[in-house]
């Protein structure tokens, strides 16, 4: 039986679909990730854009609230936020066993610049959260993890 994450972040827009599509793809025989959003909006056309460049298209998923996932009753064995540490906070407990991590990541929607900076600023953040899957993963693996 595959193990559930839930992603949440602040909007549902960028980090935590990022974060979705990235675990699905990185280790799937294990794995079953979402993503859930505390105040969700829109899905940022840059994440969009810049996930599209390396070949995953997340321009079909609709931002969901992490509330509508906990008046559902689901279970899930991880709780991973992704957005920065005031945010992070605010993240609901659910109930039952679960791990929780914070993994903190600026917040593209903050972000000031230019339509090319902001989508140099969404590559970099891109990278960032599919490096910290793949470092995950490989510590899941390994079984060098701790719950």
């Amino acid at each position: 039986m595959k193990e559930r994450v839930l992603f949440v972040g602040l909007h549902n827009a960028a980090r935590s679909q990022m974060a979705e599509a990235f675990l699905n793809a990185a280790f799937p025989a294990r794995f079953e990730a979402h993503s859930a959003g505390l105040e969700p909006a829109g899905i940022n056309p840059l994440a969009v854009e810049a996930m599209r460049d390396i070949g995953f298209d997340i321009s079909r998923n609709k931002p969901k609230t992490v509330f509508d996932f906990m008046k559902a009753g689901e279970h899930f064995d991880y709780i991973i936020t992704v957005c920065e540490d005031a945010s992070g906070e605010r993240c609901p407990i659910f109930p039952g066993e679960n791990t929780r991590l914070h993994w903190g990541f600026a917040d593209p929607s903050s972000y000031e610049g230019s339509r090319e900076e902001k989508l140099a600023f969404m590559h970099h953040l891109r990278d960032e959260i599919r490096e910290q899957i793949n470092n995950w993963c490989a510590e899941q693996r390994s079984g060098l993890a701790v719950a």
